[in-house]
């Protein structure tokens, strides 16, 4: 009998540590998802950030290329594409085609991410419009192994805002795009991003230079169903010169079923830092892409 005792309470306290260690795993392969917002939920958000944020950057430096050209600039240029990047340019009927070929092995972008596959990018000849439409699509790409889908138009203008007076070019981007992970799993992004350029205005074709104010939202609808939100509440500030895909500074709100947190991206410092702030509990974590 002491040894069916015995037996009884080394299943209960293994139960015990198998449900404790069941709760506290927020990795994705969990089948059970923690309802509330966890670590690996922000994590994942940024790689999908990153992703989104590097094709609107590749998009926007090749309409500035183009611009130029047309426009015969002699200044100096340096993109942001890397030399491993193949363009082919046709104009047909009025509009400027501009294929991005990364390769199929990998092409490293200059902060530090690897793309493949291609971006194809149309455009009007007419540079004077003040509402200009560019239009994208991909056909296989990659970016840092996770597949991107979504045919999307970016509005281009120049314009004073609440966020600059100086008029500046600013880009307003609808995302709509269907991510699958390297294990699989799908996600799928809605929202609306506006990114305006607050400085290297003055050298289109140096992208070093450039700064550049993100706000917006978005819906992010996890593979199992789960939907968070996140709302820009402090502009994210991003420095071409750090060669980091991620901001230096700005403030987000998530929010995931009845939880929510707060990502502060910190107050200027190049690095892949970041507070997450959940239940007021305040934790650094480091960023993923």
């Amino acid at each position: 009998m002491k040894t069916k005792i015995l037996s009884g309470m080394a299943f209960i306290m293994l139960s015990f540590f198998i449900s404790c260690d069941s709760n506290n795993n927020n990795d994705d392969n969990d089948p059970n998802p923690s309802p509330v917002l966890t670590t690996a939920d922000v994590a994942n958000e940024s790689k999908i950030d990153v992703a989104i944020d590097d094709v609107v950057f590749i998009v926007e430096d090749q309409y500035t290329t183009q611009q130029n050209s047309t426009n015969k600039s002699s200044a100096t240029s340096k993109g942001f594409l890397p030399t491993c990047a193949t363009i082919t340019t046709v104009l047909a009927d009025g509009i400027w085609t501009r294929t991005i070929d990364f390769g199929t092995a990998g092409c490293l972008l200059p902060n530090g991410n690897m793309v493949k596959g291609k971006i194809i990018i149309s455009f009007s000849t007419d540079f004077t419009s003040p509402i200009r439409t560019i239009s994208y699509t991909f056909v296989d790409f990659y970016h840092n192994n996770k597949l991107l889908q979504g045919n999307k138009t970016i509005t281009y203008e120049l314009k004073s805002t609440a966020l600059l007076a100086e008029v500046h070019p600013v880009m307003t981007f609808t995302v709509d795009m269907k991510i699958t992970f390297d294990d699989g799993k799908i996600y799928t992004r809605t929202g609306t991003k506006v990114k305006e350029a607050v400085e290297g205005n003055g050298t289109p074709l140096i992208w070093d230079d450039n700064v550049f104010l993100v706000t917006g939202n978005s819906t992010t609808t996890l593979p199992e169903g789960t939907i968070i939100v996140k709302t820009i509440t402090t502009p994210l500030r991003y420095v071409m010169t750090c060669n980091l895909p991620f901001p230096v500074s700005g403030v987000v709100t998530i929010t995931k079923n009845d939880s929510e947190g707060v990502l502060n991206f910190g107050n200027g410092v190049c690095d892949n830092l970041a507070t997450l702030t959940i239940n007021g509990v305040t934790t650094e974590i480091t960023l993923q892409k």
